[in-house]
């Protein structure tokens, strides 16, 4: 049967009933996999102090609505009246959906999936992408906006189907890696943008240094020269012999300090003057942004040691690509959880969001099209860096990088880097799935 039909809403006390055509349950519909035999479906909205859950029968009418708080006793009054629908309806199998809000479903999940009487039934937890539900929602232009339609939205996404893989909670080892891993990206985005401001305060105060291709603007070059000269005049003027030094003591890879330090002078010269007032307080904040960027830092070091050390109990064969090391495997790994969960290694890229959208109408087929905009970020950004560092160290990689990287004129190292990623993706799975390790091709 087709994943749409015929839909009447209306509304009925303080949430929409849907009635309409419903795939059967049990069978597998060209939508996606095999859907559990007649699920009641729970939709939750949640926020920081309470959970508003929808529960959907499996002919798509309401069976009930209510609020809880979010903890623990909450949670639990959750469960119990979970159960009670199921046994009501003698139903075995519930499918339970809420969105990923930042961290105020985590818990509810972990709750959920302990639970003990809950258990005893066929149970499915998905943590939904907020996009994947907006779009969705759009199919009702005339529902309201409040907690109680958003909790009937997931509930009625559930029942439709087309939901990503099962959030994985099985092994908390895994979801423990994660924890780190996450926090990790966390900091590098903080780290990113810090370094973004940075390089906005350095055109202030020094454009010609900014400008310069050859001088990376948060290098720890051009830093320890801000932190050195006071004005761009200071620098501009500095002795050619005590600025050489100065590079090459800080520097420590110029092949030539002497000639570096006359492009730096020159660019100073060439620099846009401040008026004093302003320059003292560029440098008062340019001052916290480069502690900033130092404490960043010492994080990502404080998170990688403890990524390596919990990584250590989980057995895996990715760390054998050559330059994907431990922190890039570790944050593929936690994300992924069991490969056994995957069917393909197709599943696996659909799900980091390394996938493209088909443009084809007719005889027409677009050369460019555009990467789906949903998936797991975390998985995505980590395979993305891992491809980015392989495709350094290992000779396939690098010719399939540069094959990538000269097919178009636009945006070639983006293309080509997430293309590499998307090849990753398939030897990632094979290594996991055979639980063997990666023998690098000859020359």
């Amino acid at each position: 049967m087709a994943c749409s039909g015929m839909i009447l809403i209306r509304e009925v006390a303080d949430a929409p009933v849907i009635m309409g055509i419903s795939k059967p349950a049990g069978l597998k519909s060209p939508c996606g996999e095999v859907k559990i035999v007649n699920p009641l479906f729970v939709g939750i909205d949640v926020s920081s102090r309470s959970n508003v859950a929808y529960l959907m029968k499996p002919d798509g009418n309401k069976h009930s609505s209510f609020s809880v708080q979010n903890n623990l006793g909450g949670a639990k009054l959750l469960a119990e009246k979970i159960v009670s629908a199921l046994h009501s309806m003698h139903l075995s199998a519930v499918v339970i959906g809420l969105e990923a809000t930042s961290i105020y479903g985590d818990s509810l999940v972990y709750a959920l999936r302990e639970d003990g009487c809950l258990g005893q039934f066929q149970r499915k937890i998905h943590v939904l992408n907020p996009k994947q539900v907006k779009k969705f929602k759009e199919a009702y232009p005339d529902l309201p906006k409040n907690d109680w339609v958003d909790a009937f939205v997931i509930a009625d996404h559930l029942r439709f189907g087309r939901i990503a893989k099962e959030v994985y909670m099985d092994d908390y080892r895994y979801q423990a890696l994660r924890t780190l891993t996450r926090a990790r990206f966390d900091v590098i985005q903080n780290l990113t943008r810090e370094k973004q401001r940075f390089a906005n305060y350095l055109f202030l105060k020094c454009s010609g240094i900014a400008q310069d291709k050859d001088i990376q603007n948060t290098s720890a070059t051009t830093i320890a020269l801000m932190e050195r000269f006071e004005t761009v005049d200071d620098l501009a003027n500095a002795d050619l012999d005590e600025l050489t030094a100065f590079l090459d003591e800080k520097g420590r890879n110029f092949s030539d300090p002497a000639a570096k330090a006359k492009a730096i002078r020159l660019a100073a010269r060439d620099s846009y003057r401040l008026p004093i007032t302003l320059n003292n307080s560029v440098n008062q904040a340019m001052a916290v942004s480069i502690a900033s960027m130092r404490a960043l830092e010492k994080q990502v070091k404080v998170l990688d040691k403890a990524i390596e050390h919990q990584f250590e109990i989980i057995p895996n064969t990715l760390t054998s690509i050559p330059g994907i090391g431990k922190v890039y495997s570790a944050g593929i790994i936690a994300e992924i959880g069991d490969i056994h969960r995957f069917d393909s290694q197709a599943s696996v890229a659909k799900f980091a969001g390394l996938v493209w959208h088909k443009n084809q109408s007719g005889d027409f087929e677009a050369e460019h099209s555009q990467m789906i905009k949903s998936g797991n970020r975390y998985l995505r950004y980590y395979l993305l860096e891992a491809a980015n560092s392989v495709r350094r160290c290992d000779s396939e990689f690098r010719r399939y990088y540069n094959l990538k990287f000269k097919e178009v004129n636009k945006y070639q190292h983006k293309r080509a880097l997430a293309l590499t990623a998307r090849k990753l993706v398939r030897l990632v799975f094979r290594l996991l799935k055979d639980n063997r390790l990666y023998i690098p091709p000859e020359g």
